[in-house]
Formats: structure tokens, C-alpha cells, sequence
């Protein structure tokens, strides 16, 4: 009789759906995918649901392969050693392998009262609850946006077209990935929209209260609904699990993505660090990520060696409102270089990626193992980085579980 290899996907977002549907590939591999949520969360346009031009959810019906079990469940841990993991409804699922996708969310903004007063923007959750907050404000509220990534800017130009006095607080650089043209034309398009656009070291937020904002130069500004979309973190569940991670909790792994401590668990999107060199957190990066991972555990499946890491960028693309954004070319190593397009042209090319993402995840779910964009070629930066860490590294002590 036949042997049968059971996967688990910890994770429904772009790296995990992404490799359960690529997972299907092979006849003998039962893939469940354990999830918080029965739907998927199309995490990039948040900004969109808040705006009230975008629910953000999509069915997995439409993104999911029919042969991947969905267990709409959250895992309290990982027992690697006994190759299950623990439900947090109670129970547990055995795996011969494992995909760590477990994302990422808004992190511990660290300043006196953001905790109390702030509303995060990191998962569908927040997203929900910020909604109302904002339908039942006053149109003439000041709404303050702390963040100045692509998700403060987005979200910052979504209420300002929509009529909302919106004053966007940087604490530094506005988007710092842009090259110094995207960044003039997104500073326009902000201006036109009457958002007030507050950067420098001075403008970084020391505190919040229930009606302001306090910045490191003394300022105070008037604040009813202050929005928090600086910087994201990980679940600590690698932590709690006894796995070893990176400083930020996300789990440690080779270039083919696979646990520095075992060979049977291997990791995808935010929530890796392969090399201890972790990548962009984006989409951009999640989906072939999550393809790598697959071919990761099928290659191992099959008795072959997997193929490394070969992560390429090309660009990041913000919307400014539903009329206007930009698509900021950048090198394969993650460096914006000069050209962009903006305006409409801009707008549509963000909206088409967004519709992209969905239509790459359908299209795997179909027919897997289409999915190639892990296979382009990445910059020399990310190999000039690794090997200065690998020539610093003492040689390894010990085998990895298997």
C-alpha cells in the first residue's frame, strides 16, 4: 500500500495558502491548513476596508485548492519532536511535515498611551473595529495616521479623498523605500489630497492621549481618531514552541526555508528569517516564499535536495486614493531606483497587482505548480550579505532533528 505524507500549514495568508495549494501537486500529500479565520484576508487593502471602498476578504473558495482540508483553528504549539500541533480549541494534528506561515500583525507600539488610544491597522480585526470608529466620527474629526509605510500613506489618502482632515505623521522619512522622485510625487498627491504631512525626527510621536498626539519636538496636535501603522510583528508561537528564532520571534531556517532545528519544519512569509537575513515584509515576498517552502518539503518527499532561497524584487506600488498611485520601480536587490509611474497610470497598475495577488493564488489552486515567479533570478546584494555571515559563522556543533 502506498504511503501517505500528511502537511499541516500553520497560516492562511499569501505564504501559507500559496503553499498548500502548490502542495497538492503530488497524490499522496494531505494538506491541512489550520487557520484563525473561515476566509481570506486580502491583507492589502486594509486600507480599503476602512476607507469603506473594499471588504478585504475573500472567499477560499476562490483561492484555495478543493483538496486542501481548512481547519479554522488557531495552534497553541508545536510539538516537534512529536510532529503535531496542539489546537488552541483543544486536540491536535499530526504532520510528517510542517509550513510555518503564521504572518504577521501590528506590533507593541512601545509609546506611553498608544495602547489605550491608538487603533492598529495590522490585521482584519483591527481593520473592523477602526470602521465604526471612523463612520461615527464627525466628518470634520482629525484623524492622525502614525506611520509613514506604504499602510499609513494608504490608509492616509483613502480617508482624504473621502473628505476626512487627515494629518499623516512620519517620525521620520515619508516612504522611506521611495527613491527621492517617487517621493516628491506621493508628498504631491498627499498636498492635493489636504493631507497634512508632518516628518523629520521632530515629528516622531512620544505619546498618546484620548484627543492627541505628542511629538518628540513638543508639538501637540488635535487627534479624535488616531490610526497606528508603525511597524509589524510576529506571533510568538516559533517562541512558545521551543523553536529557535530571530530576535523579532521569527523562526530561524536555512536558504531552502527549512528550521535550523529540524528538517522537517519549514517556514514562509513574515514569520521567517531564512539565514537570519529576513526579507521585506510584503506579498511581494510571501507568495514565492510560500512556492519555495512547498518545493522545499516536496523535494524532500521525493528524496532530493531542495533548491535555495532565490528571492527577486521588482518594485512597490501604493495607492493614493482610488484616482492616483504609484508604482516605484526598484532593482532585483530591493533598491528603488529613479523611474516610477504615478497618476492614474499608477492607480491602475496598484489595482491591477492587487487583483494579481488573488489571481496568482486561484490560478495555483487549479493548477499547481504554475506559480514560477520564486525562480527569477534575485539581487547580488542579498548573496553579498550572506556570505560575509556565513564566513563569520563558527562551524555547526551538532545534526538537525529529522
Amino acid at each position: 500500500m502506498a504511503e501517505n505524507f500528511d502537511v499541516v500549514v500553520i497560516g492562511g495568508g499569501y505564504a501559507g495558502v500559496m503553499a498548500a495549494n502548490r502542495l497538492t501537486r503530488r497524490g499522496d500529500v494531505r494538506v491541512t491548513l489550520v487557520n484563525p479565520r473561515a476566509a481570506f484576508v486580502h491583507r492589502v487593502r486594509l486600507h480599503q476596508l476602512v476607507g469603506g471602498t473594499d471588504s478585504a476578504v475573500v472567499d477560499y473558495r476562490e483561492v484555495l485548492a478543493d483538496g486542501v482540508r481548512l481547519v479554522v483553528d488557531s495552534v497553541a504549539r508545536i510539538d516537534a519532536a512529536g510532529r503535531s500541533v496542539a489546537l488552541a480549541s483543544g486536540g491536535a494534528v499530526g504532520y510528517d511535515y510542517l509550513v510555518y506561515a503564521v504572518g504577521s500583525g501590528s506590533a507593541d507600539p512601545g509609546v506611553p498611551g498608544a495602547a489605550e488610544f491608538a487603533y492598529p491597522l495590522g490585521t482584519l480585526e483591527e481593520a473592523q473595529r477602526l470602521r465604526p470608529v471612523l463612520d461615527g466620527a464627525p466628518s470634520s474629526a482629525a484623524v492622525t495616521v502614525v506611520g509613514a509605510g506604504p499602510t499609513g500613506i494608504e490608509t492616509a489618502a483613502e480617508l482624504a479623498e473621502r473628505g476626512r482632515a487627515v494629518t499623516l505623521v512620519c517620525g521620520g522619512v515619508l516612504g522611506p523605500y521611495l527613491h527621492a522622485r517617487g517621493r516628491r510625487s506621493v508628498a504631491g498627491r498627499l498636498a492635493a489630497l489636504g493631507v497634512t504631512v508632518l516628518d523629520g525626527p521632530g515629528a516622531k510621536v512620544t505619546a498618546v492621549t484620548r484627543d492627541a498626539v505628542r511629538l518628540a519636538d513638543g508639538r501637540t496636535l488635535p487627534s479624535e481618531v488616531t490610526i497606528w501603522t508603525a511597524g509589524f510583528a510576529v506571533p510568538d508561537l516559533a517562541v512558545r514552541s521551543g523553536l529557535s528564532t530571530d530576535a523579532e520571534g521569527r523562526l530561524l531556517t536555512d536558504e531552502t526555508l527549512t528550521s535550523v532545528d529540524d528538517v522537517r519544519v519549514i517556514a514562509a512569509g513574515d514569520s521567517a528569517a531564512p539565514s537570519d537575513l529576513p526579507l521585506r515584509m510584503s506579498c511581494q515576498a510571501a507568495m514565492p516564499m510560500g512556492a519555495r517552502a512547498a518545493d522545499t518539503v516536496l523535494s524532500r518527499i521525493a528524496g532530493e535536495r531542495p533548491e535555495t532561497l532565490n528571492q527577486s524584487f521588482g518594485a512597490q506600488c501604493i495607492s493614493l486614493g482610488r484616482r492616483t498611485g504609484i508604482f516605484q520601480f526598484g532593482n532585483r536587490s530591493d533598491v528603488a531606483v529613479w523611474l516610477h509611474i504615478d497618476g492614474r497610470p499608477g492607480a491602475k497598475l496598484k489595482e491591477a497587482v492587487c487583483k494579481g495577488i488573488v489571481k496568482h493564488l486561484a490560478e495555483e489552486a487549479h493548477k499547481p505548480g504554475g506559480y514560477g515567479l520564486h525562480r527569477l533570478p534575485g539581487g547580488p546584494a542579498r548573496q553579498q550579505r550572506l556570505s560575509a555571515k556565513q564566513a563569520e559563522a563558527p562551524a555547526p556543533t551538532a545534526e538537525r532533528a529529522s
